[in-house]
């Protein structure tokens, strides 16, 4: 089977190994496409060369732009590529604009499409990622669920057939390269931090780093808590914080962003986590440690449900009220898998026969 996989982003880089893995042990040809909507060596690069994600076949290199433009010329490349490959199958991932033109063009085209962390709802239509999710959910034909619950919400969507709980591929991720981790990255000790002694922050998502009221409250909220804080800033939230001319307290130690090994470690190592990314929310969960979300509502509510994750908004007064009170429960419930989503997705692939648009 010819399957052509795509990624622009992160959490996509991130999913991608597992899955890239098993597909190419059980034989099958895959066509790794990089949309290009992450494109600079530590926000892209670095995850190729510290995952041992293959080379892309094809980089659209499409760059930053607002979502109609980006998610555009996403669509007319990628439609190029896919008319010339003529796949038997277009994997995307996750709620990003390479998500939503990756399953679009593949529909249009009437080629299979397999949505991998289907059915993930924050219910709030105000988040470009909502969207996304909504609409590679509605036109796949197979869909690949990170928990036992987003298997629920496509169900009351009236998506029922070629859905499958598979677990979470970025816990395969994380199992499959802590040790890798552990041994490589020395990022605790070049930045002078002490296990359990600090607390870690990521900021990137539009309704926080766009919205100037909501930026400064968590810019006091952090220069509020007497703890180093540390902070991998997104190249967007840097120029945001600039606009608003932000100033840190000194325990506040703002940094460029980090590669996986890196920031794993700084997960690790931290003694909380705040932030308003999904990806890092499931990170801090597969490595024990609380989490503070910066939002008003979370398509990860199994965390939250589960006690390790607190909805903190962007209120000074809720961040930092949680930031030494909140404690999650002694246990901790394995909703995201057992570390072996990759193969049984691919497992699936190989033996599932599904025809296009007859998924119900």
């Amino acid at each position: 089977m010819k399957v052509v996989s795509i990624v622009g982003s992160r959490p996509e880089f991130i999913q991608a190994t597992p899955v890239s893995r098993a597909l190419r042990a059980l034989g099958h040809q895959e066509i790794l496409v990089h949309t290009g909507q992450h494109y600079d060596y530590l926000m892209s690069q670095t995850f190729f060369d510290e995952l041992g994600i293959p080379a892309p076949d094809y980089n659209l290199e499409v760059g930053s732009g607002g979502h109609g433009r980006q998610t555009a010329e996403i669509l007319t490349r990628l439609e190029d590529v896919l008319l010339k490959e003529q796949p038997d199958l277009v994997i995307v991932r996750g709620d990003t604009n390479s998500t939503l033109a990756g399953a679009l063009a593949a529909s249009k085209l009437h080629i299979l499409s397999a949505h991998i962390e289907a059915g993930e709802r924050s219910f709030d239509r105000h988040m470009p990622e909502e969207i996304n999710r909504l609409v590679a959910d509605a036109v796949a034909d197979l869909h690949f669920c990170a928990s036992r619950a987003a298997v629920g919400r496509l169900a009351a969507e009236g998506i029922t057939g070629s859905v499958h709980w598979v677990g979470d591929v970025m816990l395969d991720a994380s199992i499959q390269n802590r040790p890798i981790a552990r041994s490589k990255s020395d990022v605790v000790k070049r930045l002078g931090l002490k296990q359990g002694a600090y607390s870690l922050v990521t900021v990137h998502r539009a309704g926080n780093t766009d919205d100037p009221a909501r930026l400064r409250q968590i810019v006091e909220a952090l220069n509020s808590v007497n703890e180093t804080v540390v902070f991998p800033a997104h190249p967007r939230t840097r120029k945001m914080l600039a606009q608003l001319e932000a100033r840190f307290a000194d325990h506040v130690k703002l940094i460029e962003p980090v590669g996986y090994f890196d920031m794993m470690m700084l997960e690790e190592s931290a003694r909380l986590i705040a932030t308003d990314s999904g990806g890092v929310q499931r990170e801090a969960y597969f490595l024990s440690r609380p989490c503070l979300t910066l939002r008003d509502e979370t398509e990860w509510t199994e965390t939250v449900e589960a006690g390790w994750n607190k909805l903190v908004g962007a209120e000074v007064e809720r961040i930092v009220e949680a930031w030494f009170n909140f404690a999650p429960p002694d246990e901790q419930p394995p909703i995201f898998g057992d570390g072996t989503a990759g193969q049984k997705i691919a497992k699936i692939l190989t033996e599932e026969k599904v025809v296009f648009g007859r998924r119900r």
